[in-house]
């Protein structure tokens, strides 16, 4: 194959070069262009999200969240009440601490296969909730062995 490259005129050059630096100036304009979009556009997403924050501060102190989110960490996380635990286990109250531990192993047991995790952990909650509940009965936990 033959190439066809002749030598150019001065005039032809000159052509090519200007059109060269119009697409050059072009592409340097579309880069500026795009740059200050993009610090204009997380400028405007970095403001939103600190309103945002601002916002969600402002409902929870008004709604006492904050409060009492700040309570429950000085205090200690807040566990299960008594009511609750009994319920998860499905005891009563004049149960003994026999039958609470029989609850206890069937429900742990049976969601330990293939259960959930989550009621597991529950079911651990409860019991560890009655026992102190029983510790601080007149005569403490009794077990027939």
């Amino acid at each position: 194959m033959k190439l066809l490259l002749q030598p150019a005129s001065v005039r032809e050059r000159s052509l090519a070069l200007r059109k060269f630096n119009s697409l050059l100036s072009l592409a340097l304009q579309a880069a500026r262009i795009l740059a200050t979009l993009i610090v204009y556009g997380s400028g405007a997403v970095i403001r939103a999200c600190t309103q945002a924050y601002r916002q969600a501060l402002a409902n929870a102190s008004k709604s006492g969240v904050a409060r009492e989110a700040m309570h429950n960490i000085k205090r200690g996380i807040r566990g299960l009440t008594e009511p609750e635990a009994r319920q998860i286990l499905g005891v009563t109250e004049k149960s003994s601490w026999d039958e609470v531990l029989k609850r206890y192993d069937k429900l742990f047991e049976r969601n330990a296969k293939g259960g959930s995790f989550y009621l597991q952990s529950k079911v651990h909650r409860a019991k560890e909730c009655l026992e102190a509940a029983y510790q601080k009965k007149p005569g403490g936990i009794t077990t027939s062995v």
